[in-house]
């Protein structure tokens, strides 16, 4: 059975997402200066910074993007892969 690779894509987000939502989760939770805050917590947001705006005088357009990741973010990514891999 061929999969997908909309699928594939599926998975890697919704991996990505859970695993931020509990980096985020763990960042609250977890105490300030701690071992496990410098290690799973602290991200790095590559992206475009400020945003490009092209400004036509009729219109205005502004293009962003940005994207935050910590090691949890990447540990659901891969995640999400391995189970795309058993379905």
């Amino acid at each position: 059975m061929r999969k997908s690779p909309w699928v594939l894509l599926i998975f890697i987000a919704l991996g990505g997402l859970l695993g931020g939502i509990l980096g985020e989760v763990l960042r609250a939770i977890a105490p300030q200066g701690s071992t496990i805050q410098n290690i799973f917590v602290a991200a790095f947001t590559p992206g475009i910074n400020p945003p490009l705006t092209l400004d036509l005088v009729l219109v205005k357009i502004t293009f962003g993007l940005s994207i935050k990741v910590n090691l949890l973010t990447i540990l659901g990514i891969f995640l999400g892969i391995y189970l795309y891999k058993q379905v």
